[in-house]
């Protein structure tokens, strides 16, 4: 559907907004209505190349041209206000899990044209926390196309051998890090610390939504100054006591796991082609002389699932990207190349990045673990290749994707997803928290500042 035209003042914005964003790939060859734009993050060369590919083979199938876009994420926000208020929205948007909300709220999505393709292609096919973070008064703004959930990343084989159970909760890791803790040679874990680092926001928040900590309740009201709270902070100090000194960020984490000097670290999936030995620059140093071994693969145990006192069923924190179809778009094409992507072309697209796209759709109705198999079947590395399945046991690939059911985020199931946005923007978390880490504040002046500036956010 198309919206109605905007007051001439609009209109000249269009004029002077409107053109470069589209020039890239803007042809005259065929009318409106058989031509879609896609805007999309994934700009690096080969994924251009895959997007390129899928489309083209779209077009040959139905006709409908689509140009591909790359826009860097970084500029996204600004790209699509700016194209939103001249009337001249792309078609269809990749974007990454922040915008859903924000956008379905301000009117730049269809919001019932993307939960009509979800619908059509059966809620039931799609992993259940994808669709939660993204419902929107009763629509789903957006069809997930992809993503990932963080993992606790241990040695099964030392916990074995200790008769310890896995690290899925503050409980089970604290028995661990009591035993297998003995610096400077190994370290019980290795937490986040340097607060320039996204990656310790990303801990961190996965920390306190594993005991139920959320920055908003359902009335929206801001709520980290709370006993979970505390217990969160404490339990985070706790690790942090027991982690090597200085700015740790996902660099040392990885390193000192590699090196054998480290019992657990939490990492994203994309730390999984580095285990099995097949990347140069991130060689496994601690297993013998060859720093291409796959044996650290064979020992690490995953966990999508973390638990604190509060909370005993625990929580995993996610990444996920989605697509939008515009208010502006031609609505029929888009959902029919949306389809396609969900479809026909679905493993073409998560083969661009296997690693950290994993499949939000499990399978078909008729066919129920498709995409699961396929995506499992995919050669990962960097320097040599294997696939994943035979890196990896199948109950070993099937946790890691249940990460995606189990995944969730501060607020946006709330519809507050945005506040969440701002606080890894301005790093006042993570700033406030490593304060309380250096004893410059006690828990309880943590948490007050954190409230306070939270509620600044809304």
């Amino acid at each position: 559907m198309k919206r109605k035209m905007f007051i001439m003042t609009v209109i000249m914005m269009a004029a002077m907004v409107g053109t470069p964003l589209f020039a890239a790939g803007a042809q005259e060859a065929a009318p409106p209505e058989e031509r879609i734009v896609l805007w999309t993050t994934e700009e690096q060369p080969e994924r251009m190349d895959v997007q390129r590919a899928i489309a083209a083979d779209f077009t040959a199938k139905t006709g409908i041209e689509v140009d591909v876009v790359a826009v860097t994420e970084s500029l996204l926000g600004e790209r699509t206000t700016a194209a939103f208020a001249a009337g001249d929205l792309p078609d269809v948007i990749f974007h990454p899990l922040a915008y859903n909300y924000t956008w379905a709220d301000a009117g730049i999505l269809d919001t019932g044209a993307t939960t009509e393709i979800v619908e059509d292609l059966d809620p039931d096919t799609f992993r259940s926390g994808v669709l939660n973070l993204v419902e929107f008064a009763g629509d789903y703004a957006g069809v997930p196309l992809s993503g990932w959930g963080q993992l606790v990343v241990y040695r099964a084989d030392l916990f074995e051998e200790e008769g310890l159970d896995p690290p899925t909760s503050y409980e089970n890791l604290r028995k661990a890090i009591e035993v297998f803790h003995d610096p400077p040679d190994f370290y019980g874990i290795v937490a986040a610390t340097d607060p320039s680092e996204e990656y310790m926001m990303q801990v961190f928040e996965h920390v306190a939504l594993a005991n139920g900590v959320d920055i908003v309740d359902d009335e929206g009201n801001v709520t980290l100054n709370t006993p979970r709270m505390r217990e969160t902070l404490e339990f985070y100090k706790y690790l942090v006591e027991h982690s090597p000194p200085g700015d740790l960020y996902w660099q040392q984490s990885r390193e000192l796991y590699h090196d054998d000097r480290a019992a657990v670290i939490i990492w994203s999936p994309f730390i999984l082609h580095g285990l099995a030995g097949l990347r140069d620059g991130v060689p496994v140093t601690g297993f013998g002389p060859d720093p291409t071994t796959d044996e650290l693969a064979s020992l690490t145990g995953f966990s999508t699932t973390f638990a604190g006192p509060s909370n005993p069923e625990g929580a995993g924190w996610a990444e996920v990207g989605y697509m939008g179809i515009t208010v502006d778009a031609d609505t029929e094409a888009a959902m029919e190349f949306l389809r396609y992507t969900m479809e026909e072309a679905y493993m073409e697209t998560l083969g661009m990045a296997a690693m950290g796209k994993h499949p939000v759709r499990s399978g078909t109705p008729e066919e129920p673990t498709k995409y699961i198999d396929g995506w499992a079947s995919m050669e990962v590395g960097d320097d040599r290749w294997m696939p994943l399945n035979e890196i990896y046991p199948p109950d070993v690939i099937e946790d890691i994707l249940a990460g995606l059911e189990r995944g969730t985020r501060w607020g946006y199931e709330k519809g507050y997803g945005y506040v969440t946005s701002r606080l890894y923007e301005t790093r006042i978390i993570a700033e406030v928290l490593r304060e309380y880490l250096d004893g410059d504040l006690t828990v309880e002046e943590a948490m007050e500042i954190m409230q306070e500036e939270t509620e600044k956010l809304l």
